[in-house]
């Protein structure tokens, strides 16, 4: 049978013309998929920046399932979850990522340090302490190791910490000389805590070869050899405190004093801090210089000289409790004393620089903001 030409000229048009209406149906298609995406998107953006989160989860969802391959949706999306305090489903998202074949290292890495965000944020320290040491060595490196650093202070493994901090100063991500220096301190407490004195001797050693400069170790150091009764060795310690931090001296100037009168050395110490109150004026140096010489008068004049100086309340109360302070009777006196007793109490307090949380004893590391060093060693009154 002859094959007819006249056939095969009318197909191949023909064939032609579907297979163009065809490649511009798909074409068609795939221009309005990733059009409609992006607008899933930004409307999520969009909804996300009004506060709107609900909604906006949405519509990140609706744009992830529009294009399952996008990573950086599964990571806003991830990333709210986390904002909303919804972990498990943070989570989820993330463990997905990672159970993708075609993830690309970058995006692995970064799926990993999401998810130990995610283990942190929910308070699964055990967790987020392998995630995180997953990430030895990769992008995320200083980072992870930050994190771990700041989870060893919450969960208060202050050897685990020295280790970290120890190993990020080594690697060039900055000074953490002060901060070790504050874990061997915490190590010294334990250790007094447990009764056993050489070993806090040893982690205050330590403390002060990591950080000569930083004034806690000579403050807990001072503080031990007072309670062991070395009256001696209080002043040595803190006199070396005082010419280093003289603001820092303020935290233990009353001790200080203490420990002059019973060492008999009064005489010495009170030319120290009357010097050290010249130049930095404050009530603890006035009390302490009170605890050397108590005589009334002297006293007396102490505290006004004090308050032509700085207008402190707690003077002002002092001033009011000695005999003859003022020319009123005793009941205007008590009622004067009261209200400005009243008055002074809440400007006898520390505040952290960095959060401004207040307290009325000094903190090393605020309870707060969990900040090393951001309480000024003065009070309210006397900043």
């Amino acid at each position: 049978m002859d094959f007819d030409f006249q056939w095969l000229l009318l197909g191949l048009p023909v064939a032609f013309a579907l297979g163009w209406l065809a490649s511009r149906f798909d074409l068609r298609q795939w221009k309005k998929e990733q059009k409609d995406a992006p607008k899933a998107y930004y409307k999520g953006l969009n909804l996300l920046l009004n506060e709107q989160h609900d909604k906006a989860i949405d519509a990140f969802i609706e744009a992830v399932q529009a294009d399952p391959d996008t990573t950086d949706l599964h990571f806003a999306l991830g990333n709210l979850f986390r904002r909303r305090g919804e972990y498990e489903r943070a989570v989820r998202v993330h463990e997905h990522l990672l159970q993708r074949a075609d993830l690309a290292t970058t995006e692995r890495e970064r799926a990993r340090y999401a998810l130990a965000q995610d283990f942190m944020t929910a308070g699964l320290i055990d967790r987020a302490e392998q995630a995180y040491q997953a990430l030895d060595g990769s992008a995320y490196d200083t980072e992870a190791r930050l994190a771990l650093l700041s989870l060893y202070e919450r969960s208060r493994d202050w050897r685990a910490a020295v280790e970290a901090a120890g190993r990020l100063e080594r690697s060039g991500a900055g000074s953490f000389a002060t901060r070790i220096a504050h874990y061997w301190c915490e190590l010294a407490l334990e250790a007094d805590a447990r009764q056993q004195p050489d070993e806090a001797d040893a982690a205050l050693l330590r403390a002060r070869e990591a950080a000569p400069q930083a004034p806690r170790p000579l403050v807990l150091a001072g503080e031990r050899a007072r309670t062991r009764g070395d009256h001696a060795q209080v002043l040595q310690l803190w006199g070396t405190l005082l010419a280093a931090h003289p603001a820092a001296f303020n935290l233990v100037a009353r001790d200080y004093a203490a420990s002059a009168v019973a060492a008999s050395e009064q005489a010495a110490a009170l030319e120290r801090l009357r010097t050290l109150h010249q130049r930095s004026p404050s009530t603890e140096l006035l009390t302490a210089i009170g605890l050397l010489d108590p005589d009334p008068v002297h006293q007396r004049r102490r505290l006004l000289a004090h308050l032509q100086k700085q207008a402190a309340l707690s003077a002002a109360h002092a001033l009011l409790g000695r005999p003859g302070g003022a020319a009123l009777d005793d009941a205007e006196t008590g009622a004067l004393r009261d209200a400005v007793g009243r008055a002074a109490k809440p400007m006898q307090r520390y505040r952290c620089a960095a959060c401004a949380f207040e307290a009325q004893h000094y903190f090393w590391q605020c309870p707060a903001c969990l900040g090393w060093d951001t309480y000024p060693p003065l009070r309210l009154e006397d900043q």
